[in-house]
């Protein structure tokens, strides 16, 4: 089973971590280098869209959905 790798990620002025497999991080890094944006950009943005959903289960959503479309 992968371990989680965890990454600091600066939301709205707070600092947090989060943690994901990597095959999630490899996703969320390529679809942000697509739309020229940094992976913490990226995350921002999905963390705005995300509701009551927690923020991992978000990241992890939006690299289903990702992988999907490509």
């Amino acid at each position: 089973m992968p371990r989680l790798q965890k990454r600091s990620v600066s939301l709205t002025g707070h600092a947090t971590s989060l943690a994901l497999e990597p095959e999630f991080w490899a996703v969320l890094d390529a679809a942000a280098a697509a739309e020229a944006l940094s992976t913490a950009a990226l995350i921002v943005r999905i963390d705005a869209g995300r509701g009551e959903r927690p923020l991992a289960s978000a990241c992890r959503v939006f690299a289903l959905q990702e992988a999907h479309r490509r």
